[in-house]
């Protein structure tokens, strides 16, 4: 079955839609702009290229999707944004594409849900199963790992990374990598806990939840450095393999962790 356009919607010429594809109407799909099949754009959607937008996305009215970032290097360069399968964008969601003093590229994976004004800046990167809450900013090159839940009005300081099943609590204020597993909250933000609630519905066992907790107290309540931390943390691993990902997120660390 073709796309599915309303009348009142505009697409440039030369984008590519795939079957069952809706557009809204008074949406914009600009040149070079691919949406794959069984997505639905909404009314009063823009969506600008060079954009790839996966399978059964959908997208919802007000959302500015591929648009030019503000960022001040930026000069017209032709710069990416990828968008994976299954995501749900909701209302009033910006999405900026890259630059080309970093990756080029801002890229979504799959089977996330952005909520209503979300904003997502330049060559940031989310993994999968990923939730931002209303009104959640990513600056940007941010880095979210798989299953992360960001809490409303949690703002995240550019280069920062979000580890896998870490969680912001609202209006938390980060400037520093979160690890895998860490529950955040504050202004600024500050490690709580290991998200415990999110991993038992994940389906993780009760002595990998374990582990992981005595991984956190290891980082966190021992006075090591960081580099002490994983040293141990490895010896862990080796008896979990679940602590294996926030070693991860502690080798890749940057900015240094949230404490």
């Amino acid at each position: 079955m073709k796309a599915l356009i309303d009348p009142r919607a505009i697409i440039d010429p030369s984008a590519k839609l795939g079957d069952n594809v809706e557009v809204g109407p008074w949406s914009i799909v600009g040149p070079d702009v691919d949406i794959g099949e069984g997505t639905k754009v909404h009314s009063h959607v823009v969506i600008k290229g060079p954009t790839r937008i996966g399978r059964h996305n959908q997208i919802y009215q007000f959302s500015s999707v591929g648009e030019d970032t503000p960022d001040l290097k930026y000069q017209g360069e032709p710069t990416r944004l990828v968008i994976g399968d299954n995501n749900v964008i909701r209302e009033g969601v910006t999405i900026h594409r890259g630059t080309v003093q970093d990756r080029g590229e801002t890229t979504i994976g799959d089977d996330n849900l952005l909520m209503a004004y979300v904003h997502i800046g330049h060559d940031s990167v989310i993994g999968n199963h990923c939730i931002l809450v209303n009104n959640a900013a990513l600056a940007g090159h941010v880095y979210i790992d798989d299953w992360a839940i960001l809490s409303g009005f949690t703002l995240v300081h550019q280069f920062c990374k979000i580890g896998a099943h870490a969680f912001t609590g609202m209006g938390s204020a980060i400037g520093k990598d979160v690890p895998a597993y860490v529950i955040v909250n504050g202004n600024p933000a500050a490690a709580k806990s290991i998200n415990v609630e999110g991993l038992r519905r994940r389906g993780f066992s009760k002595t990998d939840i374990a582990a992981i907790n005595k991984a956190f107290k290891l980082v966190y309540r021992r006075g090591l450095t960081v580099e002490e931390a994983i040293v141990e943390l490895q010896a862990l691993a080796q008896q979990c393999a679940a602590v294996e990902a926030l070693v991860t997120s502690l080798q890749s660390s940057s900015r240094g962790i949230v404490r």
